[in-house]
């Protein structure tokens, strides 16, 4: 089933075998080098009917709608939709604070199984799959293609991806979206330990460049809860001091900074149009890839 026979901790061949049966589909047209499954953003052949426009000299005359013209004395073509396939480029955050998970799974555990599924997926439908784990730079990378063999090298990296470092995914948001040239289904993963502010204009330099953003925001139950019952040392995992605290003390201060944080997160990503997916380590990565496969499917319709 995968290129190298290689057994990975993160895929499930039986997980799989399920979500193959719904396919992954861009919301915006792509510019892919073979036929697919996705919208173009230029004309071709297809079985579905775009529109008719003028005859020019040079058109094939095979193209001219003459019932069109019987009725009309006027030459018009049919143009049809033109597919294509795409570019799925993931950028994953292997920051310090990805190595946190209170549920038996790390966030950058968990953000394996979602990049390493999807990415099988897509090549298996034939499109290109790419890979860049940023934390203070881009640490690795990996340019899309859509070779089978590749997802060996795919599957490696995403194995020995380690979380450390101080997270700078904004800047690198903004290098990512001039370094990816073409257009591509950019399916970020990170816990998003940054101001909202600052992702919503690296949402927009995404869409201005063309590309469909999706984004898998990871979250531990203890960060959503803050159900801690005595006194903590908290410790910044991407280097900053430890606070020691009674958690009863500031757990209303806590929840009052993460509903102003969510609430502001909201409003870019829905601003931005950006596909976004709020995900807690608790829940089952199967259900959280069906309802992101599902939604894509429902908005092409």
């Amino acid at each position: 089933m995968f290129p190298n026979r290689q057994p990975r901790s993160f895929l499930d061949t039986q997980v799989l075998s399920r979500l193959a049966n719904v396919p992954l589909f861009s919301r915006r047209p792509m510019q892919g080098t073979v036929s697919g499954r996705h919208p173009s953003p230029h004309r071709g052949s297809s079985v579905e009917f775009a529109e008719y426009r003028k005859y020019v000299p040079g058109d094939d005359l095979r193209r001219l709608d003459w019932r069109v013209y019987g009725r009309s004395d006027r030459f018009y073509v049919k143009e049809f939709e033109a597919d294509t396939n795409l570019r799925c480029c993931f950028i994953l955050d292997t920051s310090g604070s990805m190595a946190f998970g209170s549920t038996g799974v790390t966030k950058i555990e968990y953000a394996r199984k979602l990049a390493g599924s999807l990415g099988y997926l897509a090549v298996q439908q034939g499109d290109a799959v790419g890979l860049s784990c940023v934390a203070t730079g881009v640490t690795r990378s990996l340019p899309p293609t859509r070779n089978p063999a590749h997802l060996r090298t795919f599957f490696d990296i995403l194995e020995q991806a380690k979380p450390e470092g101080e997270t700078r995914l904004t800047s690198l948001l903004h290098e990512l979206a001039e370094t990816i040239r073409q257009r591509a289904l950019i399916v970020i993963v990170s816990d998003l330990f940054v101001e909202p502010e600052l992702l919503r204009g690296c949402f927009q330099h995404l869409h201005f460049r063309k590309h469909d953003v999706a984004v898998f925001h990871l979250l531990d139950p203890l960060e959503l809860t803050f159900d801690f019952r005595r006194p903590m040392r908290f410790l910044d995992m991407e280097g900053g001091p430890a606070i020691f605290a009674e958690p009863n003390d500031i757990a209303d201060r806590y929840h009052k900074a993460l509903q102003t944080y969510q609430s502001a997160l909201r409003e870019v990503v829905l601003e931005s149009a950006v596909d976004f997916h709020r995900v807690s380590l608790d829940e089952d990565y199967e259900q959280v890839l069906a309802r992101f496969l599902v939604g894509r499917t429902r908005a092409r319709g």
